[in-house]
Order: C-alpha cells, then structure tokens, then sequence
C-alpha cells in the first residue's frame, strides 16, 4: 500500500496553502458536486502560486491579464492530473505544468516568426544569461565571448540565440528607418521586380526570327526601335512612303510575334505534365 507521508510534507513557500489532506480526499471522491467544489477549493487556494509564476514571464510583449489567465489554465490541469499517491507534493508537480503552459502559450502565440524550438531554447538561455551577467560586468553589455563562457554553448549558438530575441515581432514596412530624416521606411528599401527582365526576354525570343529577315526589313526595325526615329524620317531615309514603312513595320512585327510563339510550342511539348494536371 502507498503512503502519503511524502505528500503531507510542508512545502518550502511560506504562503503555500497545505492542501495534502483535501487533494488525499478529491481522489477518494466519486464525480459530482461535492467533488466539484473541493476541486474548485484547491484551485482558488493555489492560484496566488500560479499568478506568481505568471509574474516571471511579464515584460515580454504579453499583458500580465492575459500571462494569469494562462497560468490559471495550466494551474486547472496540474489540479486534475496530480495524484497525491505518486509520493510528490503538489508544488513539485504543479510549477511544470503552470510553467510549461505559459511558454507554449509564448511558442504558439507571441512568436510573429517561425522559429525553430531550439532556437527559442537558445533564446531563452542567452536571454537569461545577459540579465546575470549584467549586474557583473557593468559598462557594457555583455559579448558573445563571455555569453559562451558563461552558458557553455558555442559562439553560433549564442549568436542563434540574439538574433531570436528580436524574433517575437516583424516591423511594419510603413516603420521608418533608424536615422532616416525624410521618412524613408523599411518598405522604400525593399527591391521590386525590374520590367527590363521581361523586355530581356522578348529580344531574346525574337533574334532568330530578326536574322530570317531581309536586310531592308532589318535596317527598318533597327531604325524605329533602336535609333527610335519616326516613320516619316525612315521613309525619306530610305527613299519611300511613310505608308510603306507602316506597312513593313507591320508585317515584320506580325511575322516576328508568329514566330516566337511557333518556337516558343515545341518547347512547351515537351515540358513534363504538371502533377496537378488532370
């Protein structure tokens, strides 16, 4: 038969609620309202812990109205899933559990990137290292080097874990710049598509057909898209009609499109079928 003597035993917060006797009565007790009142009894006698617990996290980008609500949800599972016969007092099984909530409420919720659990790990170690070493090393903040030293992770890890601690939240690309003074924002600095590329591709698409031409038909192209002369100029250039120089760009123009889409489905035939495809 187990005992409860390690259970009775008091725990080491001076304020902690002694509770031994009623979790030993809740186990023995059968569902109903009577059960439900003890439970709801434990739980309002525990929640000043959990609120405690909920304290350590403020400061964090969460309210501390929210930080206690989730405490109070990990307090409510630790009350159901401890079982006082397993020989451990309630606060040895409670602190996890309270603990472990509010963390993956930080894990699932506050992290605006994704980041890898182990890099939050690291987060979370680093982060706590800068604080103690704050009060000991006094003028700087603490570098990498003595990051490493004092946590015994690796200098890419302490590294890993800095650049996470500005993970929790991504700026807005209406944010202005640091330093900027006429409102240059972190949008202005983002590149954009170059419509130069699409016209890269179309000069490439149309060479072949441009050396199929006649020499007048390529003399004419040349000189009203790349001399950008009027049709009116080539014309007395050249000793004929505008009309005529009309009508050549013209055909040339319908000629070099045809083309490129004749090249271009040979090419489109024999592309593997998308696995979408019906």
């Amino acid at each position: 038969m187990r005992t409860h003597a390690h259970a009775t035993a008091k725990h080491p917060h001076d304020d902690a609620p002694d509770t031994a006797a009623a979790f030993a009565r809740l186990i023995a007790l059968p569902d109903g309202p009577e059960r439900e009142a003890l439970r709801q009894e434990l739980i309002r006698a525990w929640l000043p812990m959990a609120e405690r617990l909920a304290g350590r996290f403020r400061n964090r980008g969460e309210s501390i109205e929210d930080l206690r609500q989730v405490a109070a949800l990990g307090l409510v599972k630790a009350v159901d899933r401890y079982d006082p016969e397993r020989g451990a007092a309630f606060e040895s099984f409670a602190v996890p559990t309270i603990t472990g909530e509010l963390k993956r409420h930080f894990r699932d919720h506050m992290w605006t990137l994704h980041v890898p659990r182990r890099v939050q790990d690291l987060r979370g170690r680093v982060r706590a290292a800068r604080q103690e070493l704050a009060q000991t090393v006094g003028g700087h903040s603490p570098s990498v080097a003595e990051l490493a030293a004092h946590t015994g992770m690796t200098e890419d890890e302490v590294k890993a874990g800095l650049e996470a601690l500005d993970s929790y939240s991504a700026l807005s690309l209406d944010a202005e710049l640091p330093g900027a003074q006429d409102g240059f924002s972190l949008g202005d600095s983002l590149g954009a598509p170059d419509p130069a590329l699409d016209v890269v591709v179309d000069r490439e698409a149309v060479k072949p057909g441009l050396r199929r031409l006649p020499p007048r038909e390529q003399q004419i192209l040349y000189m009203r898209f790349f001399r950008d002369m009027t049709q009116s100029r080539i014309a007395e250039d050249l000793g004929i009609s505008q009309m005529h120089v009309s009508r050549l760009i013209t055909r040339c123009c319908t000629r070099l499109r045809d083309q490129a889409l004749r090249d271009q489905a040979p090419r489109d035939r024999r592309r593997p079928p998308r696995r979408d495809a019906a």
